[in-house]
């Protein structure tokens, strides 16, 4: 139960959580997630923190080259496909659900 109501049509500012697709350039790599706030509402967009996360992470600040990491967000798991992206992840594992949302673009 959201704590304040929403309506969709309200704030436009919103309409991009409405989308079907939200598409980035991260880490040399175009990466193209699949949006659907009417199955799953806040968890199935890709917020602007997320973003921001991302920029921060292609900053450089922090060395993902051979590391492990994990994102326990509660979104469509950009940041854990750039901290992949930018770690050079060989093996290519995505976790849980990004399978599916990861589309080649």
């Amino acid at each position: 139960m959201a704590l304040v109501p929403y309506d969709g049509n309200y704030l436009p500012v919103f309409s991009k959580l409405h989308k079907s697709s939200a598409e980035f350039h991260f880490a040399d790599h175009n990466v193209r997630l699949t949006q659907d706030w009417n199955q799953l509402g806040v968890a199935a967009v890709v917020w602007d923190a997320a973003v921001v996360m991302c920029m921060y992470l292609e900053l450089g600040q922090v060395e993902l080259t051979g590391k492990v990491a994990i994102e326990l967000g509660a979104g469509t798991g950009l940041v854990g496909i750039v901290a992949a992206l930018l770690g050079k992840n060989s093996q290519g594992k995505l976790v849980g659900d990004l399978h599916y949302r990861a589309k080649p673009s």
